[in-house]
């Protein structure tokens, strides 16, 4: 089961995406792609799509909201997004995450959705795959040992 965000994208599709100029001013070490945002306050940039309007949607996003979701500049985020955890990645609710999951029609995230990280780090031969088996990636099982000998 792949991260719940990969499947989501509703943050991206719900709130205005903000953050100081200087993120995206590269003579400064920002590192947003500036054409990618609009002037929002003298000190304030915003993603495009998600500066006005009551359907905000990130440029970035390429996702279809529930089904697939991917951040196209991801590595280079603005940390507005940066802040904004997957409910429940890190044991706590988040808010942000719940309502945009909501105004989308989807459910809030629970503990199941992210049982998959426990199972692959409790797993025999940390897979997460169940098998076990000898090429799945993981430990192999040690040989067969061969029957007693008869005295």
């Amino acid at each position: 089961m792949p991260h719940p965000c990969l499947s989501c994208g509703a943050c991206c599709a719900h709130y205005r995406v903000s953050f100081h100029w200087s993120e995206a001013e590269p003579a400064l070490g920002g590192t947003v792609p500036a054409a990618l945002t609009v002037p929002l306050r003298s000190h304030e940039r915003a993603m495009r799509g998600t500066a006005g309007g009551d359907k905000p949607r990130c440029v970035a996003l390429d996702a279809d909201i529930g089904r697939y979701s991917r951040c196209t500049i991801h590595p280079v985020r603005p940390q507005a997004c940066r802040d904004v955890p997957a409910s429940l990645e890190f044991g706590l609710p988040s808010r942000q995450c719940d309502n945009a999951r909501i105004a989308h029609g989807l459910p809030p995230l629970t503990p199941a959705d992210w049982i998959w990280r426990e199972a692959a780090a409790n797993d025999r031969d940390g897979n997460p795959r169940d098998d076990d088996a000898p090429n799945d990636g993981g430990a192999r099982p040690p040989p067969a040992l061969p029957p007693p000998i008869a005295a």
